[in-house]
């Protein structure tokens, strides 16, 4: 579907209704492919960024490490790659769906994996279950925000779901930091930090073809993940994604975002400006729902107001605490910590 045919919805601009499907592929603008693979969770899809690069091409995140998608990974070989070999490999964040394929298909290739230090350094931790990032530091601090002793021990017995998704990773890696500018192709594109969705989120952007990889930073139609883990419990990452944002909205009106989820779009200030009143709506809603002590795991059906299976709930306790955590670095609710360690939040 062409610019001219685009449709807008609650202030975003969509070019295309349609995803490709999972075999095939799109040029949204020249020399940038969108691949789309699935993912085996409600959030069904991850959106991938072939990018043309002289004789060769960049590979902008990498997929679920599962073996469907391996299998579709070879048909792109055959086809959409038309021959052409990966010269390299960046994965935006440590998250499964993006670095899952990271160091098969560098290996593969013959190349390197290019991310930021925090986000390598991080994949390793939760892979080998170190830093604070292990099964048995997350139910310690779930059970502390008040899980259920059923949830808490269902996330135990799926245990490291991470290697699951990311059998393995590079033993070595080129870094991405705030401000790099990569050449790929005849242009370059430049990095852009986001924090809060994970340690140090690279964001892509190039001024040349007015284009926006976001990641999981900015998505159309989902608020992204928010949460506050065991490494650094007693952290604000709402605070640090909420300021990300603001960096994101200082790009041209007209620049189109390529998203990790949902459909290509055009508004990023409009994006951007619903995200920020979205969470506004939320912690009032949770400060009020604290006028007594609660737990982050009473406030969950505030924020999430359907069934939630084990995986959604993993993260909904994750981004509650992240939501409390905010109210009470901004003085708007107390923390209260008994002698069991337990945590509740109460309105200022």
């Amino acid at each position: 579907m062409n610019a001219s045919l685009a449709v807008t919805e609650n202030a975003l601009q969509f070019r295309w209704l349609e995803a490709p499907l999972a075999a095939a592929s799109r040029e949204v603008v020249p020399g940038v492919i969108w691949l789309r693979m699935p993912l085996p969770f409600a959030l069904d899809h991850i959106n991938l960024w072939l990018l043309a690069d002289g004789d060769g091409w960049t590979q902008v995140d990498c997929g679920y490490g599962d073996a469907a998608t391996r299998g579709l990974w070879q048909q792109h070989f055959a086809g959409t790659l038309k021959g052409r070999p990966i010269r390299r490999v960046i994965a935006t964040h440590y998250h499964p769906d993006h670095v899952g394929n990271a160091a098969w298909l560098a290996a593969r290739s013959d190349c390197a994996v290019t991310m930021p230090q925090a986000e390598y350094l991080t994949a390793h931790a939760v892979s080998d279950e170190r830093a604070g990032y292990g099964v048995a530091a997350i139910s310690a601090l779930f059970r502390a925000h008040g899980l259920a002793a059923e949830h808490v021990a269902a996330l135990e017995a799926r245990g490291n779901a991470y290697r699951r998704g990311v059998p393995e990773l590079p033993l070595y890696f080129e870094r991405l930091a705030a401000g790099d500018e990569i050449a790929i192709g005849p242009q370059r594109w430049r990095v852009i930090p986001g924090y809060g969705h994970s340690p140090e989120h690279a964001s892509l952007y190039c001024a040349e073809l007015g284009v926006l990889i976001s990641g999981d930073m900015l998505l159309p139609r989902i608020s992204t993940n928010v949460s506050v883990w065991p490494v650094e419990p007693d952290g604000d990452p709402l605070g640090r994604f909420l300021a990300s944002l603001d960096r994101l909205a200082e790009l041209p009106s007209g620049t189109l975002v390529l998203p990790s989820h949902g459909l290509p779009f055009v508004g990023v200030a409009a994006r951007v400006e619903q995200l920020r009143a979205h969470h506004v709506s939320r912690l009032a809603e949770l400060e009020a729902a604290a006028s007594l002590p609660v737990t982050a795991a009473d406030i969950v059906p505030v924020l999430f107001r359907r069934e939630l299976d084990l995986q959604q709930r993993f993260f909904a306790m994750g981004e509650a605490i992240a939501h409390l955590n905010h109210l009470w670095h901004r003085g708007r609710v107390k923390r209260l910590v008994a002698a069991d360690r337990a945590v509740r939040f109460v309105a200022a």
